[in-house]
């Protein structure tokens, strides 16, 4: 697609699938892809497979897309840890990516099988916590069964969003000292294991997003604005998404994609912005096109910098 950063995106603790000094794509063995909801399963299976390198599917119950099943897969109940892995391993799966939409679920909604009876305890004490904690404890489950966790950036880097204003419309002045606060506040928060986005809007920061997520968040600034709790005008405002602090980027990485275009415009923002390289978009040619079309710009911002670099 040609998009400005496009280059460089390559991790040189993980080298990407056909990088100077990875390994074979197949000598890896086939990945195994932990797929929740939404596009982005099928976008790295699609991306992996590419590379050459063969995929099995662990599709969560509930979740998962049953199309998913076009690929080798087994379904399964996020309790029954201990026989998806034997499964796993006799596949000679080695290293495994968690992926998709997943709603926090109750305990005994989880189908424990014996292996998750005998870590009900530990399992117990990763839901007394917010998502980084959750998550990192059941990375660590995952790890002691014998498997390399790996992120979604790293077996598919294509799907990261680049640096730079990716469409037709470029964020104001204005925009900018948004994004800049919205990262901020962002990084400021991020110790609390609160959300990963923010809506900032003529420099007050009009929603936080926490457990509801960010489509909920969308919609509840957008009934503020509708019911004149919020009184700003339509295109001000931007809707800022990044990693948190410290936060474990082999899960749960922003994402990105055209419903949430559609939903910031719905909700009379200006504008994206992202942290480049610390998102995910499973086809970047249709956000960029679902932008245009709404009149919204999306901008990439380089870690840790100021805002003014995505322009």
């Amino acid at each position: 697609m040609g998009l400005p950063g496009q280059e460089g995106r390559e991790s040189a603790a993980h080298p990407v699938p056909g990088a100077p000094g990875a390994p074979p794509a197949r000598a890896r063995g086939p990945l195994g892809i932990v797929a929740g909801g939404g596009a982005f399963p099928a976008a790295v299976a699609e991306a992996a497979t590419a590379e050459g390198r063969d995929v099995v599917l662990f599709l969560i119950q509930g979740f998962a897309d049953p199309a998913l099943e076009r690929y080798p897969h087994r379904w399964f109940r996020l309790g029954s840890l201990g026989s998806v892995t034997r499964w796993a391993r006799g596949l000679g799966v080695r290293e495994v990516v968690m992926v998709g939409a997943l709603t926090r679920p109750r305990l005994a909604d989880l189908g424990l099988d014996w292996t998750m009876v005998r870590l009900l305890p530990r399992i117990a004490g990763l839901f007394r916590g917010g998502d980084n904690h959750l998550l990192s404890g059941v990375l660590g489950l995952v790890a002691e069964q014998g498997f390399h966790l790996v992120g979604a950036h790293e077996v598919a880097p294509r799907l990261l969003l680049p640096r730079g204003v990716l469409g037709a419309f470029a964020p104001t002045a204005r925009d900018t000292a948004d994004m800049t606060r919205g990262l901020d506040i962002i990084r400021t928060l991020g110790p609390f294991d609160v959300g990963q986005g923010v809506i900032v809007v003529d420099g007050l920061v009009a929603a936080v997003e926490a457990a509801e997520g960010t489509d909920q968040m969308l919609a509840r600034y957008g009934e503020m604005r509708r019911s004149g709790r919020l009184r700003f005008p339509a295109r001000h405002g931007v809707l800022v998404k990044a990693p948190k602090p410290g936060q474990d980027r082999r899960v749960d990485l922003p994402s990105l994609g055209p419903a949430t275009v559609e939903r910031a415009a719905a909700a009379g923002l200006a504008g994206i912005a992202f942290e480049a390289g610390g998102a995910i978009v499973p086809d970047a040619a249709a956000l960029v096109a679902a932008a245009d079309a709404a009149g919204l710009f999306v901008a990439g911002v380089a870690p840790g910098a100021g805002a003014g670099a995505a322009a």
